[in-house]
């Protein structure tokens, strides 16, 4: 019942991204209202699977590397839901539901939904930590999407090819503050998570608390680049994607909350 909850999600996600590439094929680039109910009709979907799993457990829904992506999935989702309107990056819909589709679709193919013994009773620091980490990712994953946003109107500027996406991008200021609110979001939420890893009652994983110290580093660098003006809007853009990605690889080293300590 609940993987079919989930089915269904990656379908209207799915509709969102059929229906951006049908208007990129006319010439017609524009953010429109099915976009945002599809993303948000997804969301709904998400919620539910994870409530239904969570229940099923009894802890967190992070207990394997499938529901690490579907809550990650989620995340990026929330946090869509969140600052698209806010912001007036209703086309960020465009970026994000590709992103989102690709996740859940690669969930529900891989044979990664593996039920673990529970080895520890739930633990709310633990669930707390785990949380708190992946919805960072979800401000992580927003912030590369702007990025790619950021980069693509730049160069369309720079070569002087003015497609139709173009007209409907937010403007290259108001990207920038979105990347800079979405990192500092971000950064704050990762923090949060980490420290409070430390007050799990159990040993964390050396070789996870070095790789996720590290990408709070790279994230603490980008941001402190950002406020002493020393690295451009541009490099910043370009950073947040490769940081996304960095992040990403710790995802396939992670322990999970029924079997281990930690998570990136």
């Amino acid at each position: 019942m609940d993987r079919q909850l989930l089915v269904v999600s990656t379908i209207c996600f799915a509709a969102a991204v059929a229906r951006m590439a049908v208007a990129l094929r006319a010439g017609i680039c524009r953010p429109t209202r099915f976009n945002f109910l599809a993303i948000g009709l997804g969301f709904i979907f998400q919620s539910a699977f994870l409530s239904i799993r969570g229940h099923e457990l009894h802890r967190c829904p992070l207990t394997n590397l499938f529901e690490v992506l579907i809550f990650l999935a989620w995340s990026v989702a929330l946090i869509y839901m969140l600052i698209g309107p806010t912001y007036r990056l209703s086309l960020m819909g465009a970026f994000t539901a590709p992103l989102v589709f690709l996740i859940q679709t690669l969930a529900l193919l891989a044979p990664i939904d593996v039920r673990h013994p529970v080895k520890i009773p739930a633990n709310p620091w633990l669930e707390f930590h785990a949380s708190m980490s992946i919805v960072a990712y979800g401000a992580f994953a927003l912030a590369c999407v702007a990025g790619v946003m950021y980069l693509v109107q730049e160069r369309q500027l720079k070569t002087h090819q003015l497609r139709s996406i173009f007209y409907h991008l937010p403007p290259l200021t108001d990207l920038f503050a979105a990347i800079t609110r979405l990192l500092w979001w971000g950064f704050a939420l990762y923090t949060l998570g980490l420290a409070s890893g430390f007050f799990i009652d159990a040993p964390l994983p050396r070789l996870q608390v070095v790789c996720a110290l590290g990408v709070w580093l790279l994230y603490a660098v980008i941001l402190q680049g950002r406020h002493f003006r020393r690295l451009a809007p541009t490099r910043v853009a370009a950073l947040c994607i490769l940081g996304f990605a960095a992040a990403l690889t710790l995802l396939w080293g992670i322990s999970f909350t029924a079997q281990m300590h930690s998570l990136p």
